[in-house]
């Protein structure tokens, strides 16, 4: 089993690599472990995936409960995994370094921090304290005793604002900040994901498994994107699987969906695997 630092020093070296690499998002232990087995480099955690297994909306968990789901993650596994930390569960930046600090206890080797404030008529912080929570957060990722990866989240796009000038503007003010890596959720064409390679010089991460975005993993990385994450998208669809199941069990009496189901074999020797690869 790999330390701490050598899961930190393994997952830096992934946003080296020119053809770049995806990251998928477990929410349990089972999806962690599956996705190790499947060959993937590294992991992160999905705030969405985490809150539906809790029967909860989106970014509505306390981060007490999310530091512990944390830890479990990063035991679960021997890959490196980076934790969704929505805006930091704070607006002054000294809560969001304190949450990089807690985080990295938990056992996790990088993280993310959003520019969401969580507040419906004022949904962004303005660019240049969006960019000192970065600061602090970085601050706090480099007193660490490994180098923990901050990726700054510019949420433009996620919130409905189709604004790519200001969108840079803040991925720049970011990297300023001290970020290792940028990520914009919601860009989704060819040519927007292309200019924002050329304008900021920090590996660029993209989400992919939501509607809008058909560009493929190679052609993400022919862009020169660096890192590939699917957020929730996994988790939703195994929550669409569950939902037409349940619901056709509830209104036609009938089963069928049983017959694309994994079987209780295939899932028993599954996880015999994933128990060999802890």
């Amino acid at each position: 089993m790999l330390s701490q630092l050598d899961k930190a020093k393994v997952f830096r070296a992934l946003h080296t690599a020119a053809d770049g690499f995806v990251i998928p998002n477990p929410w349990d232990v089972g999806t962690a472990r599956v996705l190790e087995l499947l060959g993937f480099q590294a992991l992160a955690t999905t705030s969405a995936g985490f809150s539906f297994s809790r029967g909860r909306p989106d970014n509505s968990m306390p981060r007490e409960p999310l530091l512990a789901h944390l830890s479990e993650i990063a035991a679960a596994t021997s890959l490196p995994v980076s934790a969704d930390l929505e805006n930091g569960f704070g607006d002054a930046p000294k809560y969001v370094a304190q949450t990089i600090r807690l985080a990295a206890e938990a056992g996790v080797v990088g993280g993310s921090i959003e520019d969401t404030t969580g507040r419906s008529g004022d949904p962004l912080y303005a660019r240049e304290f969006a960019a000192e929570r970065i600061r602090a957060a970085a601050e706090a990722a480099r007193s660490l005793q490994f180098p923990f990866t901050l990726t700054a989240r510019a949420e433009n796009y996620f919130i409905g604002r189709s604004d790519l000038a200001d969108t840079i503007g803040r991925l720049q003010a970011y990297q300023e900040a001290g970020a290792d890596v940028l990520y914009a959720p919601g860009l989704t064409s060819q040519e927007d994901i292309a200019t924002v390679v050329r304008e900021v010089d920090r590996p660029l991460n993209v989400l992919v498994g939501f509607p809008g975005i058909v560009l493929s993993v190679n052609e993400l990385a022919g862009l020169g994107v660096r890192r590939i994450s699917v957020g929730g998208s996994l988790a939703r669809a195994v929550f669409g699987e569950f939902l037409r199941a349940a619901t056709e069990l509830r209104h036609h009496g009938t089963a069928t969906y049983a017959r694309t189901a994994a079987s209780g074999g295939a899932l028993n020797e599954l996880f015999s695997q994933t128990t060999q690869v802890k």
